[in-house]
């Protein structure tokens, strides 16, 4: 792979050059100071992937992405990020115009080699060909549910939607989908590093006709509103639809944990709850989805099609825990269509 690394410290490039290509399968095929050399230089070098800083002085990474994705629209861009309150929002946005994923800045330091493959190398691996064991599986059709099924799911009582890598930009196609509250609660487990979730909720919320906000512990789930696991913290769902939150288990291999919560919602409401898996890296919601399905509850999984990486929902997949495997424009279909038939309910009941 070959890959172009731009930041606005010396030693920072430095740092990534030498321990980028010290790795086999990446080639560091240039490097730029400043997002005006940047847009300069990568079309001469035509790397596969791009590692820009979102805080630079001058032309800031969000401009320089825009700009780069409007050259080549297939181009993948990794932001490094620090989670300061501006870093955050611009990391969140730069996902939504288009960044394949983000790096937290604050999570290695440039001076431990070692830190740095751990965060950033082994992050990067996904995107080598066949890094993501992304190999075609027979399954489900990517039919959507027939107008039946879309009238069981408008009766579903609880939502859950597990995410990873590519799953902000999914997850905002979706919610962007609902102009009207939903029949149901919705809760949303989403991996991001702490300090990123709240900014990610608040720019769900401006574009969603739900209420969206990060989940706060004892907080009750209701219709129409959706709730973020907060960075850090695992979300369980108890019976009487309320929302707890806890470190425990710390060595989960990630925090939250989307089978964490789905388990939960499987137990609280067994039968009435719609479990979706998106996009992302691994295996995280794949037993929860299966749980979810074994409770008589209705399961969804993004199919490869759309997936940014398709280690989740492939994982769900195998286990038998897709009911339906449906590409992001589908899933989002559904979405407005459950919203659809509600508004149409409530207004006969009128």
């Amino acid at each position: 792979m070959r890959i172009f690394v731009v930041d606005d410290s010396a030693f920072v490039r430095k740092a990534l050059t030498r321990v980028l290509a010290s790795e086999r399968g990446f080639h560091v095929v240039g490097e730029a100071a400043s997002g005006a050399e940047a847009l300069q230089r990568i079309p001469i070098a035509q790397p596969d992937l791009v590692t820009l800083d979102v805080a630079m002085k001058g032309m800031d990474g969000l401009q320089v992405l825009r700009a780069l994705l409007r050259w080549k629209p297939t181009l993948k861009v990794i932001m490094l990020s620090a989670h300061t309150k501006e870093g955050a929002e611009a990391t969140i946005e730069a996902l939504a115009a288009g960044a394949a994923d983000f790096i937290d800045k604050t999570t290695f330091s440039a001076l431990d080699l070692d830190s740095l493959q751990k965060e950033v190398v082994n992050r990067l691996r996904v995107w080598l060909p066949n890094g993501a064991d992304s190999r075609a599986v027979a399954g489900p059709k990517a039919d959507a549910p027939v107008p039946e099924t879309l009238d069981q799911l408008r009766r579903m009582e609880l939502c859950v939607i597990g995410a990873s890598t590519g799953g902000p930009a999914a997850l905002q196609r979706i919610l962007e989908r609902v102009t009207a509250p939903l029949p149901f609660p919705v809760v949303i487990v989403q991996h991001m590093p702490a300090g990123f979730t709240k900014p990610f909720s608040q720019r769900l919320n401006a574009l969603s006709g739900l209420e969206v906000a990060e989940a706060e512990d004892g907080e009750r789930l209701l219709p129409g509103k959706a709730l973020i696991a907060p960075a850090g913290r695992h979300l369980r769902i108890t019976s009487n639809l309320a929302v707890t939150l806890s470190e425990q288990p710390v060595d989960a291999k990630h925090v939250p944990s989307i089978d964490v919560t789905m388990r939960t919602a499987a137990r609280a409401r067994p039968g009435r709850t719609l479990g979706v898996l998106l996009t992302g890296m691994g295996e995280d919601g794949a037993d929860g989805l299966c749980q979810i399905r074994a409770g008589g509850g209705m399961t969804i999984a993004e199919s490869e099609a759309s997936c940014v990486v398709y280690g989740m929902p492939r994982a769900a997949l195998l286990r038998g825990g897709a009911t339906w495997m449906l590409p992001l424009p589908e899933i989002s279909g559904v979405f407005e269509a459950i919203t659809a038939a509600s508004l149409e309910a409530r207004g006969a009941r009128r």
